[in-house]
């Protein structure tokens, strides 16, 4: 019976990943700002205001996860992404475009955290908590799969009309309203949490104060994700810089996250042959590389260390996850998870504009190798730290 909760709860996660992530707009999201009239500067000050609104309900999200459960969040989630995409393909500029994110960032808060804690929680119930690392790290790979499939169909749609795969985005989210709604809440062995906003903090102050060990994990986990966040948003603009077709950009698009997809299924296989510690560190340099690399060399001389930056940005999610996940207590799992996605949005809220702000004032060039630079030094001071405090242990 339990196994069957697990499956029943795999399918329908699958179709959640999905619906997330086949983005049909991403190919062309920029091209789209630009078609109404938006800068890259505001292009990177949407996507922070996007972050913003994330912030404003992650962790209080991943907390309602863990006190009414992780199906009913996820599913408010689901229709607040279906709502916030009806809004996209109907809006014109950047106030329409503003709504349209903070409704998608709301929605999104919904379901991060809660999705990775019932997975883990249905893995517990089916005493299968060992093959986590295995099943995230299939997750993901489906995840970019379908965002890799999403960019051929996107960039096919938008050679007709730059708004159609707005439209094809708004029915895609709707596939997750039925998937969410019918997931079954395993019964794990704890006791929910009360409501409360004091029970928030506690959470939060023995994520990040009292437990040292997990407080470096969550830090360099979420350093880490802020970095291929904006990664994602520097690839079109290097794309237009270097004079790319635009029916181009959907192949690409589609390779570098079928490379993700493909590395996030080996993922438990590198830290198994590497070990934790290696792999991070050969994590950071690639991530690092790929930054500096893209941004000093011009046209696709450039192309193989963006290659590398998004195989290793398939490797490090199920890692990092997975060592979250590990040490953290199961009735403050999920509200756990909402806390590295909250400090992932804050990291990119401060330096997205920053860097949209390089990008118009002085160069893409100075932006990706500021970014490169930034990147490498909080990572390698918060690895350190992680790696201190484990010895200390």
């Amino acid at each position: 019976m339990k196994n069957n909760i697990l499956s029943h709860n795999l399918i329908r996660l699958y179709i959640l990943k999905v619906s997330h992530w086949f983005m049909l707009v991403m190919p062309i999201v920029v091209l789209f700002y630009k078609a109404n009239g938006l800068s890259v500067s505001q292009v990177f000050i949407l996507q922070s205001l996007y972050s913003l609104s994330i912030v404003l309900l992650e962790i209080p999200s991943g907390y309602f996860a863990d006190v009414l459960g992780r199906k009913n969040t996820i599913a408010i989630g689901a229709v607040l992404g279906f709502f916030g995409f009806a809004i996209y393909s109907l809006s014109y500029g950047f106030w329409g475009f503003l709504v349209a994110e903070v409704v998608l960032g709301f929605g999104q808060s919904m379901i991060s955290g809660a999705d990775s804690a019932l997975l883990y929680d249905s893995l517990v119930d089916a005493k299968q908590h060992d093959r986590y690392i295995r099943h995230e790290g299939r997750m993901t790979s489906v995840g970019n799969f379908a965002e890799a499939s999403a960019g051929i169909l996107g960039g096919l749609l938008a050679a007709v009309s730059i708004r159609y795969p707005y439209y094809g985005q708004t029915l895609v989210a709707l596939l997750a309203v039925p998937a969410a709604f019918t997931l079954i809440e395993p019964k794990t062995e704890h006791t929910r949490l009360e409501l409360g906003w004091k029970q928030i903090v506690d959470v939060v102050r023995f994520a990040l104060v009292k437990n040292l060990r997990l407080r470096w994990i969550i830090v360099l986990s979420s350093v880490v994700g802020a970095s291929t966040l904006t990664m994602a948003w520097f690839v079109q603009p290097w794309l237009i810089r270097a004079d790319t077709p635009v029916e181009a950009y959907g192949a690409i698009w589609t390779a570098l996250n079928l490379l993700v997809g493909v590395a996030a299924m080996f993922a438990y296989r590198v830290e198994l042959k590497l070990g934790r510690n290696r792999t991070i560190t050969l994590l950071i340099l690639l991530l690092s590389l790929g930054f500096v690399a893209s941004g000093l060399i011009r046209y696709y001389w450039a192309m193989p260390f963006i290659v590398l930056f998004y195989l290793a940005r398939g490797v490090a999610t199920p890692i990092l996850k997975d060592s979250i996940n590990r040490i953290a207590p199961a009735p403050m799992r999920a509200t756990i998870l909402s806390v590295r996605n909250f400090i992932i949005r804050i990291i990119f809220s401060i330096w997205g504009p920053f860097y949209g702000w390089l990008t118009d004032r002085w160069s893409l060039t100075l932006a990706l190798a500021s970014a490169g630079v930034i990147f490498v030094i909080l990572s390698t001071l918060t690895f350190i730290a992680l790696i201190k405090v484990e010895k200390a242990d």
